[in-house]
């Protein structure tokens, strides 16, 4: 009897081009949609408040569209801003700019694909939307610098990545009324909240390193400053209910969204960073649930 002689097959080589690809999809965080959808909850919001029900459909896919680049750009930016200390924290450095797979170079050039891509997206609505987004591209390219000279720059991510709905208000309604002030502050405390769960899987890393959070500002108050910042984020939303005189979908989903952030309590009370980590994603469930409330509240009027 003969056998035939077993021979491990070689893995074929990737490609430089595929390769490539595959660092900038890590890069710009393409395998992890949690940003993205943080991001399109509250863009959203904006967009069915102002148009009371659906928006115009270009108008929504060209805000769709901009969140997923501008998030992508913020991602780049981020860890171009942040390659002295990725390499430092346990949780990122395994990132393309920290481990040496992405250049500086390369990351840029990123960053300016993606923005100028966007742009192109809002260069089809109206003048004000336009002149607004000049504004968001320096608040999103400065907001990586401010955790080296602020604890506050939880609160600067939700001026920068919140800048969607005052501009969903220009492109629908042409004009920026007090209501998308209102929910644009009610999407800062949001933001700085959850963020701040995330801050806090890095607080000891980010002490070592000489960076700066809102986590490591509340120290042991961590827990009730979120009390403080998740009850002022109901609070507008309470406000922006009543001033578009929402109904009853609305109030149970406010209702619904108070019990999903009591859940993210209860687990990372203890502060275990997986916890607090699984806590900050679960803040997807909670926009999710504020725009269900506003989507039926217009559909079933």
């Amino acid at each position: 009897m003969s056998y035939e002689r077993y021979n491990p097959s070689i893995p074929a080589p990737v490609p430089r081009w595929r390769e490539r690809l595959g660092q900038y999809w890590i890069l710009i965080r393409g395998d992890r949609p949690i940003g993205w959808l943080l991001l399109l909850w509250p863009t959203w919001w904006g967009l069915w408040l102002a148009a009371e029900g659906v928006p115009p459909l270009w108008t929504l896919f060209v805000f769709s569209a901009g969140v997923w680049l501008t998030r992508s750009a913020g991602c780049v930016i981020n860890d171009y801003a942040d390659r002295w200390l990725d390499p430092l924290v346990e949780r990122t450095k395994g990132r393309p700019l920290a481990t040496g797979a992405v250049s500086g170079r390369e990351a840029l050039l990123v960053f300016a694909v993606l923005m100028l891509a966007a742009f192109g997206l809002v260069a089809t609505l109206n003048r004000l939307t336009m002149y607004l987004s000049f504004v968001g591209v320096v608040l999103s390219a400065s907001y990586p610098y401010l955790k080296r000279y602020t604890y506050l720059p939880q609160v600067y991510l939700g001026v920068a990545f919140g800048w969607g709905i005052p501009m969903a208000f220009a492109a629908v309604r042409g004009e920026l009324p007090p209501l998308a002030w209102l929910l644009y502050v009610a999407n800062i405390l949001w933001s700085t909240a959850y963020d701040t769960w995330y801050a806090m899987v890095d607080r000891d890393d980010d002490i070592r390193a000489g960076s700066k959070s809102t986590a490591i500002l509340f120290g042991e108050l961590d827990l009730i400053a979120q009390g403080v910042l998740y009850a002022s984020f109901f609070a507008a939303l309470a406000l922006c209910g009543r001033q578009a005189q929402m109904g009853l979908y609305f109030w149970s989903a406010l209702g619904l969204a108070a019990l999903l952030v009591a859940y993210e309590f209860a687990i990372a009370r203890h502060r275990d960073r997986d916890a607090c980590f699984r806590a900050f994603l679960h803040n997807h469930w909670v926009g999710m649930a504020v725009f269900a409330g506003i989507a039926l509240d217009y559909a079933l009027r």
